[in-house]
């Protein structure tokens, strides 16, 4: 019997805005210094908008909020906002330093978890740990800027001291749907510290200004304004009401969206109403004698509750209130506030919301029992699920129309013209109102191209159709360029992201065969069609010599090599890179396999499964070959491939750095069966003519194996003796297999540095030392959830090529040779158990912080580093990047079944 959870995602479906799905964490952690926000002449956006002023200035392309929940849209939002009597600012959004304030790049400097949400958001939790003493703004920014030299730590706010003495709050925010449209609000905030402590408690109810940016905005034409008042109240309860204008309908929509009404309703005992306008405070934002729109503007809750200032309106009406508790919380104690956001007119709206809360957590609970996989122990599980709600708490809607953002909303004050040349002028035609899953609501509050393709395999687990919808909106035209490239993000959409699109779509289209029993031929065939344009944009545009080997450029992983690839190389030098044609060779398989896929009902696509495979063969040939240059990327005296620096003058230089750059290639495999292709007439006599008339190319790349009398074409850039050559490395524990997984670099380069000129490689387990693309990544030794991720498929994949007969010999005395299969789930477990208490009750990921190791209010509260120590496993850089290290939930699922 499907669970309660199983039935609502059955019935989401069947309308543009899927009734469950209305309302759901869309609202971001940060929407200050994002490129959205940025007017500047420079392109600075840190600079332009930072966090001092986001109190204070109404923000033109989403809002942010502290656990934070919006309508699909974004027209009317709810989130938490706090105050401890110390703070010198009221706590509504979370505070991290910028990368002027840093030494390893940007940084959330704030402890909050995502624990719990159902793939409807009909249940959610989430929980802020709030310190009592002054929050230390100044001294993580000084302290942090003081760290100047790049191997030392970033300064966390558990460094500061501030949680000494379990002097913080536990503030849970829990959400659960009555109706679709009716969610109970359940907030709880521990005292963990020895003595009471004063709380204040304000519940945020405010519309996204969607009204003040036109030339009328200022004059008599001025759009209608929605408003929010103070609603009915009963014995023990009060109200707002928020009611749109609904003479406004959305722009660029196929169907009319209408909010309709809502009421906050919440204790009267101990509440006050508080009224402004969600308008920019233009004095503190402009400078002195600078005009606002409106007297009662954005910071004025902040200004009367900490300051005391009477400058919210009196009148009781405006575009932004809240309900203001405050409250003393007793020492070890809690105190609880129910609310209820309904679209309901409620008589007594207060009294089933514990029951309501109680009855979708349970609710929660059956859904995870139905699908952890059963061999998964009990802290896998916690690991699991807290990996699945972080996916889906990062949903946000993610707001931008790029053509208007160059012109600006005023044409009688354009933004500076110097825009148009720094970033993003090529995708006028980008516009997007779509809920996406986001890497990180704060570090990175904006989509990523290859991120958002991982994120599709966790997602598929609990919710197939919205994984399905994240890889379709990225090919649908408001976002992939006419010119075929897919967005990277939005720093910059024409940076390279490696091509893993195809991936994701062939992989989720598979999951949801297998849970659902049937295929969604449709989604398939669609995205194939656009990943066809895709590819050819790939071909024309980065391969520039027509010689099947690829440049690429940056391709996500930002300071592994020796130069930096986003920059052109000067007097007509190019670097041809190992990983960049690796990826090729990988997307071309990709394709030949949705193509044979789609041919079962179509034989058109027999040919173009051909025509697939033949590129990969002349991609896989010229990694080994190069059109009879005097170079090639394979070494075979290293056994190892490497990028080449190529001049104009025909000279050359390899880059003998070991890195994941020459790992790469192995992502390209796949098995074809005789068996299996038979129904494959076209494809099958195209493959044997191939096969028999293009030795000189083919045995570079295609291996045939006999298992069993079972014939198999094994598709690999690497031959058998190749293949052991670079497996012998990758488990070699002084090169790339770490405890906790595969290293981006060789450990080998620790003691022997790669240099060229004045550059210089050597192994860097922790943050980056060497500085390219900003710096707050690292791919020189580190662990990373997604190319280990695919290194593990790629393992199983020739490990069934293969079978048992393929053995890698360990170099670590006493330790037994591998099988392939075996390699694969070696790495696998090392990847889970960063995340799972070892042997002392250890998690790896939380590193030295003793804190989240012993303390019973921290140890099990697990955070999804972007990526992990190479020696010790010990999370870093964004500690929310649930994003694409929620793959951990997918190796859970697939490793323990």
């Amino acid at each position: 019997m499907p669970t309660k959870e199983q039935e609502r995602l059955r019935e989401s479906y069947t309308t543009p805005v899927p009734p469950w799905r209305r309302w759901g964490p869309y609202v971001s952690e940060r929407a200050w210094g994002t490129v959205r926000e940025d007017y500047s002449a420079d392109g600075n956006a840190w600079d332009y908008f930072p966090h001092d002023l986001a109190r204070s200035k109404a923000y033109r392309w989403g809002e942010d909020g502290l656990a934070g929940i919006c309508d699909r849209y974004q027209l009317l939002c709810f989130a938490l906002a706090l105050w401890n009597e110390r703070d010198p600012i009221l706590k509504e959004r979370l505070f991290g330093t910028v990368s002027s304030e840093s030494n390893h790049g940007e940084d959330v400097k704030e402890y909050y978890f995502y624990l719990d949400s159902t793939p409807t958001h009909s249940y959610m939790k989430y929980l802020y740990k709030y310190p009592q003493a002054e929050f230390p703004y100044a001294n993580l920014i000084a302290e942090n800027r003081a760290r100047a030299g790049r191997n030392l730590p970033e300064f966390e706010l558990l460094d500061t001291g501030v949680f000494d003495e379990d002097r913080y709050f536990d503030v849970f925010v829990e959400y659960a749907k009555a109706e679709p449209e009716d969610i109970c609000i359940r907030i709880e905030a521990f005292n963990r510290g020895p003595a009471d402590a004063p709380l204040h408690i304000l519940p945020h109810l405010w519309f996204r200004n969607t009204w003040a940016w036109g030339p009328e905005a200022w004059g008599p034409e001025a759009k209608p304004e929605p408003s929010i008042r103070a609603g009915a109240q009963g014995k023990d309860w009060l109200s707002l009401e928020a009611a749109e204008d609904a003479s406004e309908p959305l722009p660029n929509l196929p169907f009319t969206y209408e909010l309709g009404p809502r009421y906050l309703y919440g204790a009267s005992e101990g509440a006050e109403l508080l009224f402004t306008d969600n308008e920019t405070n233009g004095q503190r934002v402009w400078g002195w004698g600078a005009q606002s729109r409106k007297p009662y503007v954005k910071d004025a809750f902040h200004w009367h509750v900490i300051a005391g200032e009477q400058c919210v309106n009196p009148a009781q009406v405006g575009t932004k209130a809240c309900l203001h508790y405050k409250l003393n919380v007793p020492a070890g104690g809690s105190v609880v506030v129910s609310l209820r956001l309904s679209d309901q007119q409620l008589a007594n709206p207060l009294k089933d919301v514990e029951k309501i809360v109680k009855q979708r957590r349970k609710e929660a609970d059956e859904f995870y029992a139905a699908i952890q996989p059963p061999q998964a122990t009990e802290d896998e599980r916690r690991v699991q699920r807290q990996a699945f709600a972080g996916m889906l708490w990062s949903k946000q809607i993610y707001l931008y129309d790029v053509e208007r953002w160059f012109t600006g909303d005023n044409p009688n004050f354009p933004p500076p013209e110097s825009r148009r040349h720094i970033r993003n002028f090529r995708w006028l035609h980008l516009n997007s109102m779509r809920v996406l899953s986001m890497p990180d609501k704060w570090e990175y509050p904006w989509f990523a191209a290859w991120d958002l393709a991982f994120h599709c395999a966790p997602l598929a687990i609990v919710d197939p159709e919205f994984a399905k919808e994240q890889l379709w909106l990225l090919l649908f035209e408001q976002f992939q360029h006419p010119n075929g490239q897919i967005p990277a993000y939005e720093w910059e959409f024409s940076d390279l992201n490696p091509p893993v699109h195809a991936w994701a779509v062939w992989r989720v289209y598979n999951m949801d065969r297998v849970s659902s029993g049937k295929g969604d031929r449709l989604f398939l065939e669609k995205c194939f069609h656009k990943l066809m344009i895709n590819f050819a944009w790939w071909v024309n545009k980065v391969d520039s010599e027509g010689n099947n080997v690829f440049e690429g450029g940056f391709l996500g992983l930002d300071n592994i090599t020796v130069v930096d690839r986003s920059t052109p190389l000067p007097n007509g030098a190019r670097l041809e890179q190992s990983d960049a044609t690796g990826w090729m060779g990988m997307f071309c398989l990709n394709l030949m396999r949705i193509a044979l896929e789609l041919a079962k009902e179509d034989k058109a696509y027999e040919g173009l499964a051909t025509k697939f495979f033949q590129h990969y063969v002349y991609v896989g040939a010229a990694m080994k070959h190069m059109g009879n240059r005097n170079y090639q990327l394979w070494d075979e005296k290293d056994g190892f491939f490497y990028d080449v620096l190529r001049y104009a003058d025909g000279t050359f230089h390899k880059f003998r750095v070991r890195s994941l750059v020459g790992l790469i290639p192995l992502y390209a495999i796949e098995r074809l069966e005789e068996d299996w292709i038979e129904p494959f007439a076209e494809f099958k006599s195209n493959l044997h003519w191939f096969l028999k008339n293009r030795q000189d190319i083919v045995q570079r790349c295609v291996t045939t194996v006999e298992h069993g009398g079972r014939v198999v074409h094994v598709l690999a850039i690497v031959n058998e003796e190749q293949m052991r050559h670079l497996l012998e490395r990758i488990w070699d524990p002084h090169e790339f297999r770490s405890d906790y997984g595969l290293r981006s670099l060789s450990k080998f380069h620790e003691q022997h540095p790669f240099s060229f000129g004045d550059n210089r490689v050597g192994y860097e387990p922790a943050e980056s030392i060497v500085m390219l693309k900003g710096g707050n990544s690292n791919w020189r030794g580190p662990l990373w959830f997604p190319t280990s991720f695919l290194m593990i498929e790629s393992l199983r994949k020739l490990g069934k090529a293969f079978g048992a007969a393929v053995q890698i010999d360990s170099p670590v005395a006493g330790e037994p040779p591998v099988t392939l299969d075996q390699m694969a789930r070696g790495f696998a477990d090392r990847m889970i158990s960063i995340f799972t208490r070892n042997e002392e009750g250890r998690r790896p990921a939380h590193g030295w912080y003793e804190k989240f190791q012993t303390d019973p209010h921290w140890r099990d509260l697990v955070l999804f580093y972007e990526y992990f120590h190479g020696d010790t496993g010990m999370g870093l850089g964004a500690s929310h990047q649930t994003g694409w290290t929620g793959l951990v939930a997918s190796l859970i699922d697939e490793w323990r079944r």
